[in-house]
């Protein structure tokens, strides 16, 4: 059977493409890969996040996904200037505009791992994993 990699991408509906690139800019560093009258492609490395204009269904609350950053406290206080309500809980979690669920996981923390090179060419060589990360990998046979 085939074994599951990685996630390529995730697509997120929206109501406006322009609104959701405004949003999203004023809580991260966004670079566009690319853009067509209604979809926008955000790049993240090796990966990206798709904005679909069109959204229809209600707020998600259960269903979510994870982005990883650099400095999870450092987006924290971006989403608090941007004035965006943080869900309660021990995460970094937040509804977009659009009823799009996120959680914020820093990259030292967790397992999801970027090659070297690909965390070079984003400009993060420094970016190490915490104790309790690498010792998750290296249980997994991953460090």
């Amino acid at each position: 059977m085939p074994r599951l990699v990685g996630i390529n991408h995730v697509a997120l509906e929206v109501g406006s493409i322009d609104d959701a690139l405004e949003f999203y800019g004023r809580i991260f560093d966004l670079e566009l890969r690319g853009r067509s009258p209604r979809m926008a492609f955000i790049d993240m490395g090796d990966q990206f996040i798709a904005l679909a204009e069109g959204r229809t269904q209600p707020p998600d609350r259960h269903r979510h996904f994870g982005l990883v950053v650099d400095d999870k406290e450092a987006t924290h206080k971006a989403l608090e200037a941007a004035g965006v309500e943080i869900q309660p809980g021990r995460g970094l979690d937040f509804i977009d505009p659009w009823g799009n669920h996120v959680q914020v996981v820093d990259y030292r923390d967790v397992q999801f791992s970027k090659a070297p090179r690909v965390l070079s060419g984003m400009g993060f060589e420094g970016l190490a994993k915490s104790d309790r990360a690498q010792i998750e990998l290296r249980q997994k046979g991953l460090a």
